[in-house]
């Protein structure tokens, strides 16, 4: 299996690309590769290419475009994981496991109940750390496609320019009046493209349901076990790929 490498620009025109430097010191220094060898690399936008390195130095690699490889396919169905920021490193956690699962893009939110809204947030400094998690997320499973991650915007101001499409809110079971219907419902009402909104630590207000449910977002549940927060994105968008029978 060739080793993968991340090139956010490859103009196959050009019959050669060189990589990024961390890439470059990546494939010199750790994988320890040289010229002759033969890597992939792609660009996050579902496109990837078998390559022979032609040149190496320590922070300058340039390889040879050889042939366009079939990448694993994407979901039919588009998701976007609307994720309540979570403390620590945990919002790195949801980033990886939602990029390995298949999510079309992750919108990360502050919500009346996120955890310290970090300075790191304000400077941009965990968008880009997110960035980097859902690449190398997208390196490890051999995924072409790197999915969007936002910078980090109010629940409120997510509300107000979702548009149209499904969206789906995932509430406790307790905490949603008996409205809440099971993920299975998809097998049914399969949509074109979907929103899923997960919400922090401590949950959801009522006036964040409200909200959620007046712009048209569906009530779920998982059921009655409790998980961890950076383990209820992974087992939604897995249930939920299930369901559409993409898994």
């Amino acid at each position: 299996m060739l080793p993968r490498f991340y090139v956010p620009a490859i103009d196959p025109a050009a019959g050669s690309v060189s990589l990024p430097d961390d890439e470059a010191r990546h494939l010199t220094r750790v994988m320890r590769l040289g010229a002759g060898d033969e890597i992939a690399v792609f660009d996050g936008r579902g496109h990837e290419y078998r390559a022979r390195v032609t040149s190496a130095a320590r922070a300058a690699v340039r390889v040879e475009l050889v042939e366009r490889l079939v990448p694993a396919p994407e979901t039919r169905v588009p998701i976007t994981l609307v994720q309540a920021i979570l403390k620590g490193d945990k919002m790195d956690a949801v980033v990886r496991d939602a990029t390995m699962i298949g999510a079309a893009a992750i919108e990360p939110i502050v919500t009346a109940r996120t955890i310290g809204r970090s300075r790191a947030l304000e400077s941009g400094r965990a968008a880009d750390r997110w960035r980097r998690v859902a690449v190398s997320s997208a390196k490890q499973c051999r995924r072409a496609t790197v999915p969007a991650v936002g910078s980090g915007i109010a629940f409120e101001q997510w509300i107000a320019g979702c548009g149209a499409g499904m969206k789906l809110i995932l509430v406790e079971p307790s905490a949603a009046g008996g409205a809440e219907q099971s993920l299975h419902f998809l097998e049914i009402h399969a949509p074109a493209s979907l929103a899923l909104l997960i919400g922090p630590e401590g949950g959801w207000t009522s006036e964040e349901r409200r909200q959620a449910e007046a712009a048209g977002c569906l009530p779920v549940t998982l059921g009655g076990l409790t998980l961890r927060a950076d383990a209820v994105a992974l087992a939604a968008l897995a249930v939920v790929r299930f369901v559409l029978q993409e898994l």
